[in-house]
């Protein structure tokens, strides 16, 4: 199983306890699906240096329609647009079947 990664966003906060907020675009060349991944860990570096982590995965379309507008989705954005940028004539790209 391989997944194509691309990072969109990330936000660390410390030093003496630690949070981490990371969301990828992932794409599973195995089933062929396109989402953003979303990790999160939070390490207490206090008594006995506990960390918990958690990971959760969203359609594209639901993670653009988050409330907000982080640095992650303008990133995800600028990264749609690029794909689907039209030519210099302004006609747009077509698909030849």
């Amino acid at each position: 199983m391989a997944f194509l990664k691309r990072e969109l966003y990330r936000q660390v906060k410390g030093p003496e306890i630690t949070h981490e907020d990371r969301c990828f675009l992932v794409f599973d060349t195995d089933t062929k699906s396109l989402y953003v991944e979303r990790e999160v860990a939070h390490l207490e570096t206090g008594t006995g240096g506990t960390i918990e982590y958690q990971t959760a995965t969203m359609d594209i379309a639901d993670y653009l329609t988050q409330g907000g507008q982080t640095a992650g989705h303008r990133e995800l954005w600028r990264l749609l647009r690029a794909l689907f940028n039209e030519d210099r004539d302004g006609a747009g790209s077509s698909c030849e079947i």
